[in-house]
């Protein structure tokens, strides 16, 4: 871990079928906020048309094949992955949670140090939207 990775939150992981919310901090955004209430935090889940295994085996192979990654929890239904920023090495952890039944992928993403990310970890969910979309 480098100078500006930061300690790894606690609170992370799956609490009553939820992902933990974002603080007041403009550095996260959760596909589980309310976007009327908190429009600077929502974002939309990643929503899938195939099987639900189909769709997070997807996922998992987009996640793994990110540079600069380290997948630090998989299990059923979950994954926690640190992504690292190219230079500095700042880290932010993204969550995604598996909600089969409504046909979502649920996702949290928050910068581990630091109150702004210059819309970094929004774009990074964007992006990656846009693979899992051609997968």
């Amino acid at each position: 871990m480098g100078l500006f990775s930061g300690k790894r939150p606690k609170g992370l992981g799956v609490h009553e079928g939820r992902l933990q919310a974002c603080s007041w901090k403009p550095n996260c955004v959760n596909s589980m906020a309310d976007a009327s209430a908190d429009p600077g935090h929502s974002i939309a889940p990643l929503a899938f048309g195939a099987k639900a295994e189909t769709a997070w085996a997807d996922l998992a192979a987009l996640v793994k094949g990110q540079e600069r990654v380290n997948v630090v929890k998989e299990e059923s239904g979950y994954l926690y992955a640190e992504f690292r920023s190219r230079g500095m090495g700042y880290v932010d952890d993204v969550e995604f949670l598996l909600d089969a039944s409504a046909g979502v992928i649920h996702i949290r993403s928050a910068s581990r140090l630091g109150i702004r990310d210059f819309g970094v970890n929004r774009a990074r969910i964007e992006a990656l939207r846009r693979r899992f979309a051609k997968a």
